[in-house]
């Protein structure tokens, strides 16, 4: 726990000074509270403005920029610390596709900087009162916090009863789809391993996305290539192998039709970023 400028200030040559990617382990949560910070998340570079919160899951890529005016607090912490009923209340937050930038509502924003800033202090209280307390104070803190910017736009899904069903039928393919994307491609895959036709499969995954099961599978896949040709710097061959595919050749064409690079030039491309 720290602020933005801390953190920069003491890691002044590590990792954005030259930027290099890196991949995440820790869910990485940034309030911005002035200026502009720029981040990017599986190569994709967002822009967080005043007010709105940066959340980098463990997983996903990431490169830093400088932090320029950007002033806020700035929350590390590691996937199995919030207790086990409060991590399915917080499933839709933490979820793997989950937006990366949470703009809170203006009724909660207030509320969200402020009980971040108490984290903050229960941090740096670390032996103004015993241990344990401690502990369980920040950990009641962050809960508390999560909860409420869980109700961000973009985050809270409908709990209607006419969309439920469909809801948890996606639900479960993302689930399996993260698990399982290595080996299985096909949406039938998906359906006899949920236990349903592949017709309420697609439905499910349209009402959800408006994608397809196979489009959100093959964007799966993709994604996992980018993030290891540009930070693990494995070799296509490798990488094809990893994701299931039989031929090089084939996952060359696969990445390429979807990127316009070759693995090669991507992977050189992202190089020389770092």
């Amino acid at each position: 726990m720290s602020t933005v400028e801390d953190f920069f200030a003491q890691h002044d040559d590590w990792p954005w000074n030259p930027p290099r990617p890196g991949r995440a382990t820790f869910h990485y949560l940034i309030a911005v509270t002035e200026g502009e910070l720029l981040h990017d998340v599986d190569h994709v570079t967002r822009t967080v403005a005043a007010s709105q919160w940066l959340w980098v899951r463990p997983g996903h890529a990431q490169c830093w920029h400088p932090p320029g005016a950007a002033r806020g607090t700035f929350i590390l912490f590691e996937p199995d610390v919030l207790r086990p009923d409060i991590a399915r209340l917080l499933a839709p937050l933490t979820a793997h596709e989950a937006p990366a930038v949470l703009s809170p509502d203006h009724d909660d924003a207030a509320w969200l900087q402020q009980t971040a800033l108490q984290l903050l202090d229960e941090h740096r209280a670390l032996g103004r009162r015993p241990l344990d307390v401690h502990h369980a104070l920040r950990r009641s803190l962050l809960e508390s916090l999560l909860l409420r910017l869980a109700n961000a736009p973009g985050i809270a899904t409908a709990d209607t009863s006419a969309g439920r069903s469909r809801g948890d039928t996606y639900e479960r393919f993302a689930d399996a789809l993260e698990l399982h994307f290595r080996e299985l491609h096909r949406a039938a895959d998906y359906a006899e391993l949920l236990g349903c036709s592949v017709r309420t499969l697609s439905r499910a995954a349209r009402d959800a996305t408006g994608k397809g099961v196979r489009e959100l599978i093959d964007e799966r896949r993709l994604l996992e290539a980018r993030r290891l040709l540009g930070n693990a710097r494995w070799d296509a061959r490798t990488v094809a192998v990893h994701l299931g595919f039989t031929d090089p050749a084939n996952f060359g064409r696969f990445f390429r039709d979807r990127t316009g690079l070759t693995p090669a030039a991507f992977a050189a491309r992202d190089a020389t970023r770092g």
